[in-house]
Parts: C-alpha cells; sequence; structure tokens
C-alpha cells in the first residue's frame, strides 16, 4: 500500500510539474513577444523626425515576425493597430490574440494570450509587485 502511495504521489508530481513547465513556457514567450511588440509601437525614428510613421500593413508583418520566433503561429487578423494623436505626439497601440495548446498525457486545452502594448506583464500583477512607471529620481549631488 506504501509502494502505491508513492507512486501515486510521484506522478501527481511529475504532471503537476509537467503542466507548469508547458504553460510558465508559453507565458514566458508571451512577455518577451509583449515586451517585443512595445518597442515595434515606439517608433523611436518617428519621434524624432528620422523616418516616416509605418503604416498598419507593415507592423502587422513586423509583429507576425516577432512572434515566429517565440513559436506563435499569427494570422494578420489576430493582429490589432491602433492610432491616436498627430504628428510627433503620435501613439501607436499593437495587441494581439492568440492560443497555445498545452498537451498533456490524456488532456489537451487551449491557453488563450493576448499581449498588448498597453499592459503590464501577468507576472508583475501576479506577485503584487509594483512597476514603477517612471524613472527612479537620481541624485546629482553624487
Amino acid at each position: 500500500m506504501r509502494n502505491l502511495t508513492i507512486t501515486l504521489g510521484v506522478a501527481a508530481l511529475l504532471l503537476v510539474l509537467v503542466t507548469g513547465w508547458q504553460v510558465g513556457a508559453c507565458e514566458l514567450a508571451n512577455v518577451e513577444f509583449q515586451d517585443d511588440m512595445q518597442d515595434i509601437a515606439s517608433q523611436v525614428g518617428t519621434r524624432i523626425g528620422l523616418a516616416q510613421m509605418t503604416k498598419d500593413e507593415e507592423l502587422r508583418d513586423a509583429v507576425i515576425r516577432k512572434a515566429k520566433e517565440y513559436g506563435i503561429e499569427l494570422d494578420p487578423n489576430q493582429v490589432t493597430v491602433q492610432h491616436s494623436g498627430s504628428g510627433v505626439s503620435a501613439t501607436v497601440s499593437l495587441s494581439a490574440e492568440y492560443s497555445a495548446l498545452i498537451k498533456l498525457p490524456g488532456l489537451t486545452f487551449r491557453l488563450h494570450l493576448t499581449p498588448s502594448t498597453g499592459s503590464k506583464t501577468l507576472i508583475w500583477r501576479t506577485f503584487g509587485m509594483n512597476v514603477p512607471t517612471t524613472p527612479a529620481p537620481t541624485n546629482p549631488s553624487n
């Protein structure tokens, strides 16, 4: 009886580890992808007058290329591009919707993910950490 309990406990532990590993890998790829989307949306050259505003199709293509680097398959209709403001104060918001397939022995489910440039990453909210939105002040007297 003791061996059966140990075997079932080890099997349950392995199942939890495998599930956690797959979900964690999907979440990590999502967080990194969201960071890259923020870089794409920032369009630094446009803000300082060195480049023209990028077209929506070019932004979608850039997001799709970045997604492929993380093993995420996206169609153009899964990527949303929104503009606000004009001129130097123009901003671009990007978002995407996709599902990651999680495969377990005897069970398969989809994890729905929605990275966007306007949201904080899930891990910070989950652990209740405060993420500063502005840089910390520096002490010029040093």
